[in-house]
């Protein structure tokens, strides 16, 4: 699975617009057509305002019946409580429903990436994945509040006002808006290079995040090496090619209405000199001038924002595509659509590879791998960095899925099990303990969170958890920190064994699980481990090859091959490429 394309899926079939409607908006159809109402009557005041000009200057200011004044004020006030109740509940219930269907496609997209396949992650960097999720997100919600609002309420608006102005003088209003064509080319210019330079500005600010994730979560790597000035010119310059972006972006869409003013300025430079004689010869009163004069004054306002639309629109645009190229990326390992029952606990039997091969892009990582881990036995899994050792775990457990081969597990393909059940036979302990910024409590129960208190407590002590909990204020209740920095490198290690023990699942893979501990605690959680492993099947890997002396059967990788295979007394006696490993951590 290869990075994903950026120019979005223009190509795919699925009208964007309609997409975001029929998977979000339409949840909330009846408070969004409730808004419009609302929009509707918030548009149709202004109509209402420059409609009562007239009025209040032929029969208040011209003409100076008192008994007008009070009907005039009182429907003035009227306009103005109707404005701000309408105004004031629309915006109230689209914030709502923008923030809702926000969250709704935050968890979505967040759901489905996590079903999608562990290569995916290892081509698309966090920050990038995390700038799609919040930042593609609420730019769409953003530029979507502005558009719905806008078609409802501007729109109505315009209506109204127009209706206001043709209704004194058709001609005045042909007049004032006579411009509006000659925009069209322009704004279509517009829309290009803004559609072009907000795409720009989401990819870019996708780098952003990006460089943030590597810079926060390597701080301490940065300083030993003292990278910060060299992190600090390369975040700059991201930042700079963000805003160039973004600036012309925002530049595109300020065009249009800026356009706007300039028709509006001729359209009123029209109307003033035609009209202007009409008023000097009483062919038309002051009152009908003040009204078309309002009219049209507020009638660009709309029209401003109506012409924005499109700069929105195309800034959303560049948001969306990013959004929908994710929906569509589909997993590629799936549970069977007729899986087959996983053995039962006790009946595993033998995890077996036969002639698996398995490449990362064009580098092969397997080459043909075969080898059996018998049933209830410990088998180690040593060689060189890069022969193929935690793929061989990622095959195991389907994260990712060979090119060629069978993997079974007591005869039953892996490819035939459903996805939960078969990692349900596994507990997993790697060199990175993965921790998460809760509880310790919580993050050692995600291995069986049904577990009672004493199994609990029973794998706390097994691994060894219980020794360090009395020095922390909190206990079983203290923070792991993000990453479980809130701990040492060996007590990461012991809460994730203690899950993995929590967790009793009947085949253990275990990925230099004493790595990160001191001689005293390594020694107590070696022996918690071999107490697990009785009576169940333990694939292990080894760097250190003191901690698998006693394994029943030590397979020999290299470059994706089995070389050989063995007990620790056979491999030292054939002279091969373990007695090599063996001679050099063992030669002092």
């Amino acid at each position: 699975m290869a990075r994903m394309d950026e120019t979005g899926p223009a190509s795919k079939g699925m009208h964007l617009p309609l997409w975001l409607w029929r998977d979000y908006f339409r949840r909330h159809l009846g408070w969004v057509l409730l808004a419009f109402i609302l929009m509707a009557i918030e548009g149709a005041m202004l109509g209402v305002l420059s409609y009562m000009v007239g009025p209040m200057f032929d029969q208040v200011f011209v003409a100076g019946q008192k008994a007008a004044v009070y009907w005039v004020a009182a429907a003035i006030f009227a306009i103005f409580v109707a404005r701000a109740l309408s105004g004031f509940g629309q915006r109230v219930i689209m914030a709502a429903v923008g923030q809702w269907a926000t969250a709704a496609m935050q968890t979505e997209l967040v759901r489905h990436m996590m079903r999608l396949d562990s290569v995916f992650f290892q081509d698309n960097a966090p920050g990038a994945l995390i700038e799609r999720v919040r930042g593609d997100t609420l730019a769409v919600q953003v530029a979507w509040s502005a558009i719905f609002t806008s078609l409802g309420r501007d729109v109505i608006s315009l209506v109204t006002l127009l209706a206001v102005a043709v209704s004194i003088d058709w001609l005045w209003t042909l007049i004032a808006i006579a411009g509006i064509p000659v925009l069209v080319i322009p704004v279509a210019i517009l829309q290009r290079l803004i559609h072009s330079a907000a795409r720009h500005a989401r990819q870019t600010a996708a780098s952003i995040s990006t460089r943030l994730d590597e810079i926060f979560h390597g701080v301490n790597p940065i300083k030993l090496n003292n990278l910060e000035d060299h992190q600090d010119a390369r975040f700059g310059k991201t930042v700079n090619a963000y805003v160039k972006a973004q600036i012309k972006s925002e530049a595109g869409q300020a065009g249009v209405p800026a356009m706007m003013d300039v028709v509006a300025g001729i359209g009123f430079l029209g109307v003033l000199i035609y009209g202007g004689f009409q008023i000097i010869d009483g062919a038309k009163t002051i009152g009908e001038f003040m009204s078309f004069f309002t009219a049209m004054a507020l009638i660009f306002e709309p029209l401003r924002r109506l012409g924005n639309i499109s700069g929105l629109w195309q800034a959303a645009l560049a948001s969306l595509e990013r959004l929908y190229a994710i929906f569509e990326e589909k997993p590629g390992i799936l549970s069977p659509v007729n899986p087959i029952a996983a053995p039962a606990r006790g009946t595993e039997g033998d995890v077996a590879l036969q002639n698996v091969r398995f490449a990362y892009g064009n580098q092969p990582v397997l080459d043909g791998l075969s080898f059996t881990a018998k049933a209830g036995e410990t088998t180690a899994l040593v060689g060189a960095s890069g022969a193929g050792k935690s793929t061989v775990f990622n095959v195991l457990t389907r994260l990712v899925e060979p090119a060629s081969g069978s993997v079974t597990i007591g005869g039953v393909g892996v490819n035939t099990i459903a996805l939960a059940d078969l990692r349900g036979l596994f507990s997993v302990v790697t060199q990175d303990a993965a921790l998460f910024d809760e509880s310790l409590r919580e993050n050692i129960m995600l291995g069986r969170p049904e577990a009672s208190d004493a199994d609990f407590q029973a794998a706390c002590d097994a691994a060894h958890v219980s020794d360090f909990l009395r020095e922390t204020p909190l206990g079983i209740s203290s923070q792991a920190g993000p990453r479980g920095s809130n701990l040492s490198g060996g007590q990461r290690q012991r809460v994730a064994i203690a899950r993995a023990i929590l967790r009793n699942a009947p085949i253990l893979l275990l990925d230099e699980p004493t790595s990160a501990l001191d001689a005293q605690s390594e020694a107590a959680v070696q022996e918690a481990l071999d107490g697990l492993s009785q009576g169940r099947t333990t694939l292990v890997i080894a760097h250190r090859l003191a901690t698998i002396l006693h394994a029943d059967k030590i397979v020999v990788l290299d470059k994706g091959r089995v070389v050989d295979e063995g007990t620790h007394a056979e491999l030292l006696a054939r002279g091969g490429l373990y007695a090599g490993l063996y001679q050099l951590q063992f030669a002092g």
